[in-house]
């Protein structure tokens, strides 16, 4: 489980790197800033954790499913920017209402890079015993500012077009939600399913879902001829 996990902070860090290709230059700046504050001055709290209490708050259930909630929020911000922007860039013209809320779905990095700069301290401070814990904090602050906007230009050299850092961030995202849920749940479940099936009630269900799949298509077919004509 700890593995996934750690995929799990390696992805959130990532989808943080290609969220932020999408901010202007004194916003990736403000961002990384920000990054930079939070690392250096959470070593207090990071010097009094321990490896093993980590590992408690993994398997903590009720934490666990209290993260799992955070997570699908964090991934549904993300996801509504994804399809927003989208929108914008194929669109064009959209409600001055609209573009308040895509600006501010741009401008915010989501709250999940916070934590994963917090573990990653721990582990850094952990991996230097004996030295002087500010050092190494601000040490890595220093690192996190250098590398953050360069790998931000890196991720925009690599991939030029928005749309496909649109698209692959949308993507980032649901796996992010995915592994979400199953490093979150550690193994259970809350609802349990019946052993009986309804199949009269399955079969209504696919009955309606076919009507209304039929009947979406006869509404767009009808549609794209008054367009056409």
């Amino acid at each position: 489980m700890e593995s996934v996990v750690v995929v799990l902070l390696f992805l959130v860090l990532f989808s943080t790197w290609m969220k932020m290709t999408f901010l202007k230059t004194w916003q990736l700046w403000a961002v990384s800033l920000i990054c930079f504050l939070f690392v250096g001055l959470s070593w207090p709290w990071a010097i009094n954790q321990s490896r093993n209490e980590i590992g408690e708050w993994l398997s903590n259930q009720p934490l666990m499913l209290d993260t799992s909630v955070v997570l699908c929020l964090e991934v549904l911000w993300q996801i509504s920017y994804s399809l927003l922007a989208v929108r914008l860039l194929y669109d064009g013209v959209v409600s001055s209402r609209m573009l308040w809320f895509y600006r501010i779905l741009r401008f915010f990095p989501g709250i999940l890079i916070f934590p994963v700069l917090f573990y990653a301290l721990v582990q850094v401070v952990y991996a230097f015993p004996g030295q002087d814990f500010p050092l190494i904090a601000w040490s890595f602050a220093v690192l996190i500012l250098a590398i953050s906007p360069l790998l931000v230009y890196g991720i925009r050299r690599l991939l030029p077009e928005k749309h496909l850092r649109l698209e692959l961030l949308f993507l980032l995202s649901v796996v992010v939600l995915a592994l979400g849920v199953i490093a979150t749940v550690n193994g259970t479940t809350t609802f349990h399913g019946s052993d009986k099936i309804e199949w009269n009630a399955l079969g209504v269900f696919l009955l309606l879902s076919l009507i209304c799949a039929c009947l979406g298509l006869v509404i767009k077919q009808i549609q794209l001829k008054k367009f056409s004509k």
